[in-house]
């Protein structure tokens, strides 16, 4: 996956840079796995603002991807290589050898016509899904779940991966990319590779009016507002706002929000990188 530039023929194209789409090879998703979704601006069910800077936006499907990746030893073609509007990775068609069809995130190197396959008699290659357990250590790997059977919660943003560093007992010790070192139950699932579309953060969107086409709001600094409106608010001239605050008066840069008798927290070997 690569990125081009383009030529500066009016202000909004001279700083987007964006991606080439030369992996894609279907433009019409699959009927069958696709749904429709609402938008709620922000609003909760009472038409009451819980969320800033939430509105507008292109209209969008959803496309019903495969987290679990629970048909186990039934090999499965990829068909296609497709846009997702609702991720920043790419998404593959899989057509599975008993008439049924899926999406999966796409990996760096999957290719049209690849037989994948799941489970714990599956290949450590790339996008076949197996248990943490089975897998190589050192192995790159990604859709990490933390619970067996609920589906991957981990690593699963464009050209995102872990990496199985060890194992203890009935754990496995994973290297996330944030730099934490967790461990995982060695029973979870996790398939082979990194998330594809990997240049992805190489992108520009060259002008406000892309970001609203995403649904993205002008967002209001706190030192621009008033007093009443926010902690850093206020002042004569241009004032720096005082210590960073959020707008309930929470502090930033710093201060540690995480509960410190959280549950999960014995599983975390070393804490993720300032």
């Amino acid at each position: 996956m690569a990125v081009r530039k383009l030529n500066p023929i009016t202000p909004g194209q001279r700083h987007k840079i964006i991606g080439t789409f030369e992996t894609i090879t279907s433009s019409v998703p699959e009927k069958s796995l696709v749904k429709g979704t609402s938008k709620s601006g922000g609003r909760n069910n009472d038409g009451k603002m819980t969320m800033r800077y939430i509105g507008g936006g292109h209209k969008k499907k959803y496309r019903v991807i495969d987290f679990k990746r629970n048909k186990d030893g039934i090999p499965a073609k990829v068909n296609s290589i497709e846009y997702d509007p609702n991720r920043t990775a790419r998404i593959a068609l899989l057509f599975y050898a008993d008439g049924e069809k899926r999406y999966i995130l796409a990996p760096n190197g999957l290719q049209v016509g690849q037989t994948l396959l799941s489970g714990s008699q599956a290949v450590p290659e790339v996008g076949n899904s197996l248990p943490l357990q089975n897998i190589p250590l050192g192995t790159i790997v990604h859709n990490i779940e933390l619970r067996p059977g609920q589906g991957a919660a981990l690593v699963r943003s464009a050209g995102t991966f872990a990496q199985l560093t060890s194992r203890e007992d009935n754990y496995a010790i994973v290297k996330l990319p944030s730099g934490e070192t967790r461990k995982i139950l060695s029973s979870c699932k996790a398939t082979v590779g990194s998330v594809g579309n990997s240049e992805h953060n190489l992108e520009s969107s060259g002008k406000a009016g892309r970001s609203r086409w995403q649904g993205r709001r002008p967002r209001v600094r706190g030192v621009a507002m008033n007093p009443v409106d926010h902690p850093m608010g206020g002042g004569e001239g241009r004032a720096s706002g005082g210590h960073p605050r959020s707008r309930k008066g929470l502090l930033a840069k710093g201060y540690k929000t995480r509960a410190p008798k959280k549950q999960s927290s014995k599983y975390i070997i070393e804490r993720r990188k300032k």
